[in-house]
């Protein structure tokens, strides 16, 4: 039997969850999980992917691969549905109000999402990969909301 040092903190536990969700993604550009949690129980999850039914980025391509457009971009011709909106929309779908909960996510929010996020009360947001979306990053600051990005080597 293991000692109390080996186990994993709550945020390196969730975290390691996100980026088993993320294993679920249909994206070819990132695979992304995001795990809502609220006093240490597990509200939702989400991966990104095509709308539910339609074909899958990895069947028919990515159109924003194809036009070479940057990360953090034109969010409006992709194929996908990002982890956090999943995430949110679950949670939606089944009545489980999330309002006070923190999201797990393996990359930082995107500007599209962070707004959600706000809207829909997240108040924490742990994650391990950097996006580059600065409006992102300023909208979330003026919210209030937390953010605590973790070193990949910590989520083990």
């Amino acid at each position: 039997m293991g000692s109390m040092e080996e186990r994993p903190s709550w945020d390196s536990y969730f975290m390691q969850l996100a980026l088993v969700v993320s294993g679920r993604s249909t994206c070819l550009r990132r695979q992304v999980g995001a795990v809502i949690v609220k006093e240490k129980q597990i509200l939702s999850t989400g991966y990104n992917g095509s709308p539910s039914g339609l074909a899958h980025c990895r069947e028919i391509g990515c159109l924003r691969q194809d036009m070479s457009v940057p990360s953090g971009e034109r969010h409006e011709i992709c194929r996908a549905v990002h982890a956090e909106q999943n995430a949110l929309v679950q949670a939606a779908k089944h009545g489980v109000p999330i309002n006070g909960a923190d999201i797990y996510v393996t990359h930082h929010p995107c500007i599209l999402c962070t707004k959600l996020l706000i809207n829909a009360g997240i108040t924490r947001v742990v994650y391990v990969k950097n996006y580059p979306d600065q409006f992102a990053k300023a909208l979330a600051e003026e919210a209030g909301m937390t953010f605590l990005r973790l070193e990949e080597e910590d989520v083990v």
